[in-house]
C-alpha cells in the first residue's frame, strides 16, 4: 500500500488529521465505526483514479475535539468545518456507516457542498420493527464479527502497528468508539429520514450482503425518500464495513458512480 500525505487542520480549536493521495478530481471519504487508524487497500483503489482526501472526524483516530460536541447540530457543524478545511467543498463524497450518515447530512443541509455521494450502510434511521444492532452493547470479542463478514479484516485494522505507542494505541481506539457513541447513541437514530428528501445529489447506496448492524431494508427506505437519482447495490461476502471486506468491488462501484 502507498503512504498518503498527512496534514492537520483545526476544528473548534482541536486537531484533525487529513490524508491525501492520488491524482485527479477530488473524492472525499468519511470513515465508519472505529475510524481509520491506518491506511487501507480500499483507499489505494480509490487513489488509482482520484485525489482521495480522508479527513478524520473529531474523536476518530488522528483527531480530537469530540467532547466539545454536545448536540447533533454541533456534530454537523463540526463535520462541515472539517470538510471545508480539507478543501472538499463541492466535491464528490463517500462515507461508510456513521461517516455515511454525515455525508448524507451534508448533502441535505448544504446541497451545493457536494457533487454526488456514495453511502455505505449509513446510520441515522431507526425502525422498531427492524432495528439496527447496537454496536455499543457488544462484548469486545464479538465486535470484529459484527463489523466485517471476515472478522480478520477488522482485527488487522486494529492491530498495533510496528513502532506505535502500545499505551496510546488502545486509548485512541477507545476514543473513536466513544466519539461515535456520543454522536449516534442511542441506536444511531438521528432522524435522518426527515432530511432525505432534501438530498438532490445523485446517491449510490452500498450494502454488505452480510451486514449485521444496519438492516438491508433501510437501503430501500433511504432510496424511496431521496429527492434525487439513486441506485442500490448489494456487495456479496461483505459485512457492515463493506469497504474492508471487499475493497476492490466497493471502490469500483464508487469510482463508477462519481465519474459521471
Amino acid at each position: 500500500m502507498s503512504e498518503p500525505e498527512t496534514v492537520t487542520v483545526e476544528v473548534n480549536g482541536h486537531p484533525c488529521r487529513v490524508w491525501r493521495a492520488g491524482a485527479g478530481p477530488k473524492l472525499g471519504f468519511l470513515a465508519g465505526l472505529g475510524g481509520l487508524p491506518r491506511w487501507v487497500p480500499f483507499l489505494d483503489r480509490l487513489a488509482e483514479r482520484r485525489t482521495v482526501i480522508v479527513p478524520s472526524i473529531p474523536g476518530f483516530p488522528g483527531a480530537t475535539g469530540h467532547r466539545v460536541l454536545d448536540t447533533h447540530l454541533d456534530w454537523l457543524l463540526a463535520v462541515r468545518q472539517l470538510l471545508l478545511a480539507a478543501e472538499l467543498d463541492g466535491a464528490d463524497l463517500a462515507g461508510s456507516s456513521v461517516g455515511g450518515s454525515f455525508v448524507a447530512e451534508m448533502a441535505a443541509i448544504w446541497p451545493a457542498s457536494v457533487r454526488s455521494i456514495a453511502l455505505i450502510a449509513p446510520f441515522g434511521l431507526f425502525d422498531e420493527k427492524d432495528p439496527p444492532t447496537d454496536p455499543w452493547a457488544q462484548r469486545a470479542k464479538d465486535v470484529a464479527g459484527l463489523m466485517c463478514a471476515d472478522p480478520e479484516h477488522w482485527t488487522k485494522l486494529k492491530e498495533v502497528p510496528e513502532g506505535a505507542n502500545s499505551v496510546e494505541w488502545p486509548i485512541e481506539q477507545n476514543r473513536a468508539n466513544e466519539a461515535a457513541a456520543r454522536a449516534f447513541w442511542p441506536l444511531g437514530n438521528t432522524r435522518l429520514e426527515k432530511r432525505l428528501p432534501l438530498i438532490g445529489a445523485p446517491t449510490l447506496l452500498l450494502w454488505g450482503e452480510q451486514d449485521r448492524v444496519m438492516p438491508r431494508s433501510y437501503a430501500k427506505r433511504i432510496a424511496d425518500a431521496l429527492g434525487g437519482r439513486s441506485e442500490i447495490r448489494v456487495i456479496p461476502a461483505a459485512g457492515h464495513l463493506a469497504e474492508l471486506d471487499q475493497p476492490d468491488e466497493v471502490a469500483a462501484a464508487i469510482l463508477g458512480w462519481t465519474s459521471g
